[in-house]
């Protein structure tokens, strides 16, 4: 198959990559920097030098690739910067989709999010509703995902990715990353925020597994899928755990429960045949310096 990948050189991306490759599909990877261009082709992969927000650029990538599928790994977290990555849910999903209509392209992927969910008791499977009217700034959050799953669902095959909290390679949790940067410092509090309380559960994937998960989802039927290990915790569970495999001290209680913090469930994902080679967190953070 044809697989033009946006987000090619991002925390899932790149490791997205060459798993395409490995698995036999003819690859072309979408970078907006000559630096990322180069590195997809390192891999072996061919490339393309485009921006998700420039939609006639980002046309004719699509068309001169003419993919069979598209995969979507479009974010712009590298400084925290929630606006950034919403606006590419947004306007550079629209792009991609309008681009893919144009070269005929009839299946696409695409990152979602699993912790946006109307509160609940447990964790949330995929009839679970959207926090649609949710209180900003997460309201924002969550419109910005339906805006990115309603355009994505114009494809007549659209397969929903909603990743767990990423971690491990490229992510805010890796060793040096933001979050390690935050435990124990001035920005602790404003950066890890309420989600961590010692109540809220979060149910998180390892950017790897989030990779296997996107090859193998080039065969399912439309809609949503949870792509999250087998663990949803609560803070007062985790934070201790990726605290001391970071070397940070571990956090102080933080009182409390975000109602929408509740979790997803990953059995949808597991009766199509995705495992994660990380159940676990526990074991995924200890191994991410590995």
């Amino acid at each position: 198959m044809r697989v033009l990948v946006a987000g090619a050189t991002g925390a899932v991306g790149r490791l997205l990559v060459p798993l395409l490759l490995e698995a036999g599909h003819q690859v072309t990877g979408v970078s907006r920097t000559l630096a990322g261009t180069e590195r997809v082709r390192r891999q072996g992969a061919s490339a393309v030098q485009a921006d998700a927000l420039d939609p006639d650029g980002l046309r004719q990538a699509v068309t001169a690739a003419a993919p069979d599928a598209v995969i979507n790994q479009l974010t712009d977290l590298t400084d925290a910067d929630a606006g950034a990555t919403d606006r590419l849910r947004r306007e550079g999903t629209r792009n991609l989709v309008d681009a893919a209509h144009d070269a005929d392209v009839h299946r696409i992927v695409v990152q979602s999010l699993a912790w946006v969910y109307a509160p609940g008791d447990k964790p949330a499977d995929e009839t679970v509703p959207l926090d649609l009217g949710a209180a900003e700034p997460r309201g924002a959050m969550v419109e910005g995902v339906r805006v990115l799953e309603e355009t994505a669902a114009e494809i007549d095959t659209a397969v929903l990715l909603r990743y767990g909290v990423l971690y491990g390679p490229g992510t805010w949790y890796e060793p040096g990353g933001a979050v390690s940067a935050a435990l124990g410092g001035d920005r602790e509090a404003r950066f890890l925020g309420n989600i961590e309380a010692d109540l809220s559960v979060s149910s998180f994937v390892h950017v790897a597994d989030a990779a296997r998960a996107a090859v193998a989802a080039l065969t399912w039927p439309s809609g949503p899928v949870n792509i999250v290990d087998d663990e949803p915790a609560r803070g007062r569970a985790w934070l201790p755990v990726l605290a001391a495999a970071l070397g940070r001290p571990a956090p102080g209680p933080v009182s409390g429960q975000q109602s929408w913090a509740r979790g997803a469930s990953n059995e949808l994902a597991r009766s199509r045949g995705w495992e994660p080679e990380y159940a676990s967190w526990r074991t995924g953070f200890a191994a991410q310096d590995a």
